[in-house]
């Protein structure tokens, strides 16, 4: 069955059609976003579902969507979308960073110039009849020093613009190589640098604990006198009630805003001041801007539903689609080793550690990691999925540790999964074969070649003759049929070990049975999910 998508906010018809090429069943009807009543009577016949800044996702709306996967947000901004509960739930949240970058930076430099010339007050003085040439006495930007709060994508583009115009730039962005800076044409500098320097100032760095009110009044009490400030990234960046005093007594000459701590902004402590220019966050408002993120919002979804492919997520590593097509195989491997050892472990888990060897170890570890976690957690919960393991696990104190290596045997790949628990480690290796089947390769340091199975039988004995006979048949008295049968042992009369993919999951009195016997020392049935 094609998975289905609800696009519940306004969303170009091309975007729409998109779905549609790609063999998705889509329901467009952007009346939902505001309607979250009729959205949560319907959202649960849908595997994807794409926004704007209507809709709003909370926990909620996804308690009622139990075949939600992916939620897209046409767009940068995901206030509108709880991800924590989106990443419990195990559904993707995807945005569209880079549809709006131009555009957005291209706001800011027009506030930019707005503000050193103050434009809004003169036109509006004009339109009044008035003729007040004498009063708007701005500034030139050349050879003006603008200081950067945030070089990444938006950031970036505004130093670019911004040197094209022959100002001077300074960049404060803690994950702003010097190489990068350099390329730019740019000086990294601290914060405090930047505001000691800085006769412009532009932000463009996401609203989080870190940056709230990073413009606060301490901060605006040492930028230099007579600075201008804009802000086309979110509102929250600034304290605007210092912002208000600080134009007030002069200090600070004027400011642009795009964005407000609460919006709509209905009212402000900057609204009145002079030099204030204010826009009702317009910055990715353009036709370009819409139409580019609508798309790509829509082919990022299909690509996930149809390929796995996972493109600008918030909550889960990004696969790109030749990723998936190469990476396909390990993913079902890495999970399958965690579901093995999450099968096989009664007692909680306190740490995992993972050793990726050969040409696995040059891969997207990130998603394999995943992929392990889930396997592992999913024995617990069923529910659990790449999205919302690594949460569950985090909250249980599980810690994580990854290894790489190179080709350091007979295999082209593997990887190996030790799961701690307080009582015992237990360790689990695996590699895809060129048949691309996933295969179990060592357990407890005992060498073996099985092939994975929905339904398998692990035991465990002491090495001596007899053991396969009585599998075979207490098996065999049962009706459960053996599709593939693998062998090993440590040493000759010592530790052996048996995998059996059965045709069906053997039922209680089969275990019991073998049990009695009194030749396992472990009998355990497994369960594998390999669609």
């Amino acid at each position: 069955m094609a998975p289905r998508v609800l696009v519940s906010d306004a969303l170009s018809e091309t975007a729409v059609q998109i779905f549609r090429d790609r063999g998705i069943d889509v329901t467009f009807d952007p009346s939902l976003g505001k309607d979250k009543d009729r959205l949560a009577e319907v959202i649960g016949d849908y595997d994807g579902l794409a926004i704007r800044s209507a809709t709003k996702v909370t926990d909620k709306l996804l308690a009622a969507a139990p075949r939600l996967r992916v939620v897209g947000r046409a767009g940068i901004g995901v206030d509108n979308v709880d991800i924590p509960a989106a990443s419990r739930r195990g559904v993707v949240v995807m945005n569209t960073p880079f549809g709006n970058s131009i555009t957005t930076a291209e706001h800011a430099i027009a506030l930019t110039m707005a503000l050193a010339r103050q434009i809004p007050e003169a036109d509006a003085s004009t339109r009044a009849g008035k003729w007040e040439k004498s009063r708007f006495m701005g500034v030139e930007l050349t050879a003006k020093t603008l200081g950067v709060i945030g070089c990444g994508n938006i950031g970036s583009i505004v130093a670019e613009r911004a040197l094209g115009l022959r100002m001077k730039v300074v960049a404060y962005d803690p994950f702003l190589s010097e190489e990068r800076a350099v390329k730019l044409g740019v000086h990294k500098v601290e914060l405090d640098e930047l505001l000691a320097r800085a006769d412009f100032i532009s932000l463009h760095v996401p609203l989080t604990e870190r940056t709230r009110n990073i413009l606060s009044a301490e901060a605006l009490a040492h930028t230099k006198p007579g600075v201008r400030i804009v802000n086309c990234a979110r509102g929250g960046l600034i304290d605007e009630a210092a912002l208000a005093e600080a134009i007030r007594s002069g200090h600070v000459a004027g400011a642009a805003l795009d964005v407000f701590a609460e919006e709509p902004a209905t009212e402000s402590p900057l609204f009145g001041l002079p030099n204030v220019v204010c826009t009702p966050h317009l910055g990715a408002s353009t036709t370009e801007a819409q139409e580019n993120v609508a798309l790509q919002v829509a082919e990022q979804m299909a690509d996930y539903l149809l390929t796995g492919a996972v493109q600008n997520a918030l909550n889960m590593p990004s696969v790109t689609a030749e990723e998936a097509a190469v990476m396909g195989p390990w993913l079902r491997l890495a999970e399958h080793l965690g579901s093995f050892v999450g099968q096989m472990t009664d007692e909680p888990v306190s740490a995992l550690n993972i050793l990726y060897d050969g040409v696995v170890a040059g891969m997207n570890l990130e998603a394999l990691n995943c992929a392990v976690i889930a396997g592992v957690m999913r024995a617990a919960n069923p529910d659990v999925n790449l999205v919302s393991a690594p949460v569950v696990a985090r909250e249980r104190g599980v810690q994580l540790s990854t290894t790489r290596q190179e080709k350091s045997g007979v295999f082209d790949g593997y990887i190996k999964v030790t799961v701690v628990t307080p009582a015992r480690e237990r360790s689990l290796a695996g590699t895809v074969f060129s048949d691309g089947k996933p295969r179990f390769i060592q357990i407890k340091g005992i060498t073996i070649d099985a092939e994975v199975g929905p339904h398998m039988l692990y035991t465990t004995n002491e090495d001596m003759p007899g053991v396969i006979g009585t599998l075979g048949t207490v098996l065999g008295r049962h009706g459960v049929n053996i599709a593939n049968f693998t062998l090993g042992r440590s040493a000759r009369g010592r530790d052996a070990i048996a995998i059996l993919y059965l045709d069906e999951t053997p039922a209680e009195p089969v275990l019991k049975e073998l049990a009695e016997t009194g030749l396992f020392r472990q009998i355990r049935p497994l369960v594998f999910d390999v669609a």
